[in-house]
C-alpha cells in the first residue's frame, strides 16, 4: 500500500517537475525573441537564465525518477540523462556568468 501510494506521488511530482521545466524553457524562448527583436544587448543573458532554470525543473524530475526505478538499466539511462542535463546546466551557467561579465562593460544607454 505505501509503496503504491509513494510510485504514484512521485509519479505526479514527476510530470509537474517536467511540465514546468517545459513551460520555463518555452515562455524563456518567447521572451529571448521580443529581446532580440528590440535588439536588447542582454538577450542571451536572459535567455540564459530562464534555460537554465527549466533545466533545473527537468533535472528535478528525472532526480525523482531514480526513486520508481525497477531495473538496472534504467538506473544507467536515468543516470545518463541526469548526466547530460547536468553537462548542459553547468555550461549554461558558464555561459550566464560570461555574459553578466559582458553586461557590466557596456555603457549605459
Amino acid at each position: 500500500m505505501a509503496e503504491h501510494l509513494l510510485e504514484s506521488v512521485v509519479s505526479w511530482a514527476i510530470l509537474l517537475f517536467e511540465y514546468v521545466g517545459v513551460a520555463v524553457i518555452a515562455v524563456a524562448g518567447v521572451q529571448g525573441v521580443w529581446h532580440y527583436a528590440r535588439r536588447d544587448p542582454l538577450t542571451r543573458l536572459t535567455l540564459a537564465k530562464g534555460l537554465a532554470l527549466g533545466l533545473e525543473f527537468k533535472l528535478g524530475s528525472e532526480i525523482l525518477r531514480t526513486v520508481i526505478v525497477r531495473e538496472f538499466k534504467e538506473v544507467g539511462l536515468v543516470g545518463a540523462i541526469i548526466l547530460l542535463r547536468a553537462a548542459l546546466t553547468v555550461l549554461i551557467h558558464w555561459e550566464i556568468k560570461n555574459e553578466e561579465q559582458v553586461a557590466v562593460k557596456l555603457p549605459a544607454e
